[in-house]
């Protein structure tokens, strides 16, 4: 019974990967003959199917960038660049579309120990650092063991410098994984796909418009009451919007 349960998983499996490979190609082809439209259905089919990668939604990012849609756009190439942090085509395709946005903001200055903190917390991300964790403990084990069983004192010393070592960067590691977690988890961002959005000060209709923003805008979520969201813009002003006027970037 167990046999024929894992078949019939395996045969799902293969036949889902199939499916998505022809609708991906299929895909890729209409896009390339310029009928973006079918493209972006097909590349939806894919999603609807639980299927996530970078180059999906980079593709999809293509597609709407071409038709002009700019919140669309910035949404996918977005995603695309949190499953891909370091694609350079994606980053590149990403500034394209934000010059299309009508909202200039300059972001908030940072000092420059802020920028150093950000990029070494940054170098991996949180399962990285984890990861790396793991296999320094696991090395700091097998250096304790060789100190324990080596008889030769200039071994023995080099081991247990090594297993010293190995601890003290897996420790750091331990640190940063929760650093980098703590960052992803603080972090929300959403972009707004109405065309135009008044931000009010109180989360009901009728308290005082603050500023307004527009389509392909990038915000982050901080806080929530019913159908409303609190967000932050890069320049750090706060207020208030309607829950369906942005769309979250983590929602895979």
């Amino acid at each position: 019974m167990k046999k024929i349960i894992f078949l019939l998983c395996l045969l799902s499996f293969t036949l889902g990967y199939s499916q998505n490979e022809t609708l991906f190609n299929e895909a890729t082809e209409l896009y390339n003959n310029g009928e973006y439209s079918k493209a972006i259905e097909n590349y939806k089919q894919i999603l609807e199917n639980g299927k996530h990668s970078a180059s999906l939604y980079f593709n999809l990012g293509n597609s709407y960038y071409k038709l002009n849609s700019i919140g669309p756009s910035i949404y996918y190439y977005e995603k695309a660049l949190l499953l891909s942090p370091n694609n350079q085509e994606i980053k590149d395709n990403l500034r394209f579309a934000q010059n299309m946005r009508l909202d200039a903001i300059e972001e908030v200055p940072t000092t420059e120990i802020s920028k150093i903190y950000k990029s070494a917390v940054g170098l991996f991300s949180y399962d990285g650092w984890a990861y790396l964790a793991v296999a320094l403990v696991f090395l700091f084990v097998l250096a304790y063991m060789a100190y324990y069983f080596l008889r030769p004192a200039n071994q023995k010393r080099a081991a247990f410098i090594s297993s010293i070592f190995s601890l003290i960067v897996g420790v750091v590691c331990i640190l940063m994984a929760y650093l980098n977690y703590q960052q992803f988890k603080n972090n929300d961002p959403a972009i707004v796909f109405a065309k135009e959005v008044n931000v009010n000060s109180e989360p009901n209709v009728n308290s005082n418009s603050v500023f307004t923003i527009h389509e392909g805008t990038k915000v982050n979520i901080l806080d929530e009451l019913d159908d409303w969201k609190r967000i932050r813009i890069a320049d750090g002003q706060t207020g208030w919007l309607l829950s369906d006027n942005i769309k979250s970037l983590k929602d895979f």
